[in-house]
């Protein structure tokens, strides 16, 4: 009896990993219908993490919080009692999704004017229920602020000359005079902060949050200079509030994650940096999934470089081949070579453009052809 485990990501913006998961699993079963399977939904810290702590022990919760623009939203995070662990994503309290595409660098959903405060009230949520370690998954956002606003609801005080608040987003932060943390939330400190990303990059400059990722949030090319200058403002008040030399968050690998949400989850927070794919990968317990496993199933929506660079699929390879077990993938489409795809240990690929090459359809109907591709890897397992 053939032991096979799925460990696919979301295909983004047309089914969950959970939806995949099961997509796959008639397909499989359809063939091999005596076939142990053991679906373990992943992600690589963004979108997904939080799917992927549901589907095991955890619970779900819901609150509302303050939107990127101001509008109240309903969060949605995973908490579990028993360890005391709760699993956030930015984007559930401050993401692009969460704004309608038409309006993204309009006058009423300006990239820099975007405030993850929204964040904060959810970290605020998660702590009253008893978490004392709490994962937060970056990536998505609509925000460019540093995690100002987050900061902000969490107790800090951020001023100008004049003594009155700094106006939501980045661009607020242009006024900056004074930072006060003294007002944080003492149970930060006793909490462990963990910071789910991959991106690299620091806060400012030209590879920083403004310059790399401002305009993909509405915000316009000439004013990501001043943006960039109003994040190493806050950057250099905060550095000087904690008592550090400059730049020893700012410059640190990852603090440009979700706006610079990770420079304040590093700085402020006291948080610490993990790979997400591997967080994740760890918290659903993958690695005693494939144990004695004869194949294992992984996949996201498109296969590209960036899949290659520790994702989740290329991750979940890597693992299994340690374990020693072989991987298949499946995707939407990719434009990697065999060869490529082989480097991180995934010995083939399936995509969906293979048996439906509409690729309209693809992206509206895609679990029917997950399904046909799932039957295509049993078969080729018989």
């Amino acid at each position: 009896m053939a032991h096979i485990v799925i460990a696919c990501d979301k295909f983004k913006g047309s089914a969950t990993a959970s939806e995949v998961a099961e997509a796959l699993r008639l397909g499989i079963s359809d063939v091999l219908d005596d076939a142990e399977i053991t679906c373990v939904p992943v992600a690589d810290g963004g979108d997904g993490t939080t799917d992927a702590a549901l589907s095991i022990s955890f619970e779900r919760h819901t609150c509302r919080v303050t939107g990127p623009f101001g509008r109240p939203t309903e969060a949605v995070y995973a908490y579990d009692p028993g360890s005391g662990t709760a699993v956030l994503e930015v984007a559930e309290a401050c993401g692009l999704g969460l704004i309608p595409a038409s309006e993204v660098g309009t006058e009423t959903a300006d990239g820099k004017d975007a405030s993850s405060s929204g964040v904060g009230e959810l970290i605020a949520h998660a702590l009253d229920k008893g978490a004392r370690r709490i994962i937060l998954g970056l990536g998505g956002s609509a925000t460019t602020d540093g995690g100002a606003g987050m900061i902000a609801r969490l107790g800090a005080r951020l001023l100008t000359d004049s003594g009155d608040e700094v106006a939501p987003g980045g661009a607020g932060l242009k006024e900056l005079a004074t930072v006060d943390l003294s007002g944080i939330d003492p149970r930060i400190a006793e909490a462990e902060i963990v910071i789910a990303s991959d991106v690299t990059n620091p806060l400012c400059g030209d590879e920083g949050a403004a310059a790399v990722y401002g305009p993909q949030k509405g915000v316009a090319a000439t004013d990501v200079p001043d943006l960039d200058d109003a994040l190493s403002r806050f950057a250099g008040l905060v550095e000087e509030e904690l008592g550090v030399r400059a730049g020893s968050f700012a410059e640190t690998p990852g603090a440009g994650a979700a706006g610079g949400l990770g420079f304040a989850s590093l700085a402020v927070l006291g948080g610490t940096m993990e790979s997400g794919a591997d967080l994740v990968l760890d918290l659903v317990g993958f690695d005693r999934s494939v144990d004695g496993a004869d194949l294992v199933v992984t996949g996201e929506g498109r296969f590209d470089t960036q899949t290659l660079q520790g994702k989740a699929p290329a991750r979940v390879a890597q693992r299994a081949r340690e374990a020693g077990v072989r991987t298949v993938a499946i995707c939407g489409a990719t434009d990697l070579s065999a060869a490529q795809v082989r480097g991180v240990g995934i010995e083939e690929i399936h995509a969906l453009t293979d048996v439906e090459p509409d690729v309209a359809r693809c992206l509206s109907e895609p679990l029917p052809l997950i399904r046909r591709l799932g039957r295509r890897i049993a078969s080729n397992m018989e």
